[in-house]
């Protein structure tokens, strides 16, 4: 309709001028120089600070729908990031493995820790990168969503549904927190990890994150006595004791590590643990030095 509406305009300017007749006053015979210029098209961006009903691995704006999170939830974008370069210029949303992904997970770990008060792997959680929906991607979307929700357990990713916000939830004495454990072995595999309070019997701790590498996890999984000894050195600065040769006669480790294709995307951190075989603890050894972990 525009389209005609100026070709019937310009058709009546050139009579006019053949007719002889002047322009009216207040026109200036250019009908291009007075049209407002259009907006700039704006592109969807979700909030940080929201929750969500369910949780999501692909951000179409059809299903956003967030809540506040007083009201009951499963997921809550803690952090909303921008992709920017060679990762941004692609045709589709990053790819599991890619270079996109592993950027947006080292910012949301950053973020998202620095959100709980600690690092989200040393509590009950769980971090999920949302992207654009390939749509959305195309018309211009480059934004990443941190969302975090709270699990069952350290073998059970199921989520439990909130109504607060997990913001400062790792703050000390959080119920979020990992602390104490009574393992339950099957041989000499851990089956269950059991939560008991730092008080009542146990024979495991957790103790922090070790950070890896960037290497393959097909190399991680081919190097256990690698995992051991950085956990090892964990629980040294944890317990307050001399990192050396001495800390295999101290204490055994337990760890969980990421699910092969969270590492591929960006999750380096092994969850360590402390683990007495011959003995059993009634307190948290926390600082406790050589006398609550010395050399047997």
């Amino acid at each position: 309709m525009r389209r005609w509406w100026t070709a019937a305009a310009v058709g009546a300017t050139a009579a006019l001028a053949l007719a002889g007749c002047g322009a009216p006053g207040g026109v200036d015979g250019d009908l291009t120089d007075d049209w407002a210029a259009f907006p700039a098209v704006k592109t969807f961006v979700p909030e940080a600070g929201v929750c969500h009903l369910t949780i999501q691995d692909v951000g179409y704006f059809s299903g956003y729908d967030p809540l506040d999170c007083t009201a009951s939830h499963r997921a809550e974008t803690l952090h909303v990031g921008t992709l920017t370069g060679a990762d941004a210029d692609r045709g589709a949303p990053p790819k599991a493995g890619s270079t996109g992904i592993r950027a947006a997970h080292a910012e949301c770990d950053r973020e998202v820790s620095k959100a709980v008060g600690a690092d989200w792997r040393s509590g009950r959680l769980q971090l999920m990168i949302v992207f654009p929906s390939p749509q959305g991607w195309t018309g211009g979307a480059r934004w990443f969503r941190c969302d975090l929700s709270e699990v069952v357990s350290l073998e059970d990713n199921g989520t439990h549904e909130r109504s607060a916000s997990l913001r400062n939830a790792l703050a000390p004495g959080s119920p979020l927190a990992l602390g104490c454990f009574d393992p339950k072995l099957d041989k000499d595999d851990i089956e269950e990890m059991r939560p008991v309070g730092c008080t009542a019997k146990h024979k495991a701790e957790f103790v922090g994150v070790s950070p890896f590498p960037d290497i393959t996890y097909a190399e991680f999984q081919r190097t256990p006595k690698r995992t051991h000894e950085a956990c090892l050195s964990v629980i040294a600065k944890y317990v307050k004791v001399p990192d050396n040769r001495d800390m295999g006669y101290r204490s055994g480790t337990i760890y969980y590590s990421p699910a092969e294709e969270e590492w591929n995307d960006g999750n380096r951190g092994v969850q360590c643990f402390l683990w007495l075989s011959d003995r059993t603890l009634t307190r948290s050894l926390k600082g406790a030095g050589s006398k609550g972990l010395p050399v047997r």
